[in-house]
């Protein structure tokens, strides 16, 4: 395939990794183009002339272009990518239980990526009739990538995170819905999961619903991962909370770009300097100017985040809770620093140990950077891509 499609225009972080995706795969001799989701119509009439037939793909991410849009069905309700016979590959950077209803009516030439092994293991398991291609991470983006990073010494800001926080308060609205028992039921899943941080949302769920049941047929025990969704965000935004709690009450200032964090509970609030959401680019400028940039997985205990690898190539160094997959990759106090969701209370010396020695911090963001840009940026996740297309996969 030559012509590429992605989408852009909805939500920002997605089409700036299709921009980067798109950049990258025109390096490799592919024409691309971008759809606008915020002007569809417009974009449509683009795309028709931009359209060969046999020979144009669609790269996505998180079904854009599959959740049901008007304007890419027919008046037989029949997808477009159906209908023009377009192979599309769609990168999920959710778990799939938060995409039952669109994987039922996948397109036909559907290639479903995960980012994180165990969402792989569990499309095999209850999705086996989807294409499945190999796992392929996230990956990150320099800045400058013609300029050095700014070295440690000189940058702005001790400690960053960049992210949004929502009080888990808001989902014990679908934790309580029904009655006492089933809100002891869903709160014993919470817990198991905040004193195993190991464990995943669907390990979880089955392992307490074969507790209570005893038995669960493969099709209920589907259904009942679709409805977990509240349980995995009400865990991840306590964690997310918690570690920022640790550090700040632990006498560490953070600075925060994102939304929600008023919300957090705090001993400290003084250490906790909360500035404005930005966009992909402007997360990035800021990453220039920190010397440790925190990150907390969203729960995925098999696969990467973004943030590791936009942080350690732009020059900082990479504080974040692990994964099996970071295990094989990373390397604690080399080319990052790695804390333990069992061991919060030993963040804030953890990044006290860190801004003590900045020949230390830097001698490990130059490790970070060799490491990331030697395999993790979106050139090299193009490149993969680029192989499974050309050979028809």
């Amino acid at each position: 395939m030559k012509k590429i499609m992605f989408f852009e225009g909805d939500i920002e972080t997605q089409g700036y990794f299709s921009g980067r995706l798109a950049e990258a795969m025109r390096g490799l001799g592919h024409e691309t183009f971008l759809f606008d989701l915020s002007k569809p119509y417009a974009s449509a009439d683009k795309f028709f002339r931009f359209f060969e037939k046999g020979n144009t793909a669609l790269i996505n991410f998180n079904f854009h272009g599959m959740s049901g849009e008007p304007y890419f069905l027919d008046e037989n309700d029949r997808s477009m990518w159906d209908a023009l016979e377009i192979p599309s590959y769609n990168i999920v950077v959710d778990h799939p239980m938060y995409y039952h209803h669109f994987l039922e009516r996948a397109p036909r030439l559907y290639h479903h990526i995960s980012i994180d092994r165990n969402h792989d293991k569990y499309m095999q398991r209850f999705f086996p009739e989807i294409r499945r291609m190999p796992f392929l991470p996230l990956a990150g983006t320099q800045l400058n990538p013609n300029r050095s990073n700014v070295p440690i010494a000189n940058r702005r800001y001790d400690v960053m995170l960049v992210g949004n926080y929502c009080a888990p308060q808001t989902f014990e609205k679908y934790i309580t819905r029904i009655d006492d028992e089933y809100t002891a039921f869903y709160y014993g899943m919470i817990d198991d999961l905040l004193a195993n941080p190991y464990k995943t949302v669907e390990q979880v769920t089955e392992e307490h619903l074969l507790r209570e049941l005893g038995e669960v047929p493969e099709d209920e025990l589907k259904k009942a991962m679709a409805s977990q969704t509240f349980i995995d965000l009400y865990v991840r935004y306590t964690v997310r909370g918690r570690v920022v709690q640790a550090l700040a009450d632990g006498g560490i200032r953070v600075h925060i770009f994102g939304d929600g964090w008023g919300a957090i509970p705090c001993r400290h609030p003084e250490n906790l300097l909360m500035m404005n959401n930005l966009d992909s680019a402007g997360c990035l400028k800021k990453l220039c100017q920190t010397k440790i940039s925190l990150n907390v997985m969203p729960w995925f205990k098999d696969g990467a985040h973004d943030r590791i690898f936009n942080s350690m190539l732009n020059g900082t160094v990479c504080l974040t809770d692990s994964s099996v997959y970071l295990d094989g990759i990373l390397h604690d106090g080399t080319d990052c620093r790695i804390y333990s969701l069992s061991r919060m209370e030993e963040l804030p010396g953890i990044a006290e140990e860190l801004l003590s020695d900045t020949d230390r911090m830097q001698r490990i963001a130059d490790a970070g950077y060799r490491m990331a840009a030697a395999g993790h940026t979106w050139a090299h996740r193009a490149a993969v891509l680029h192989e499974w297309m050309e050979h028809g996969e």
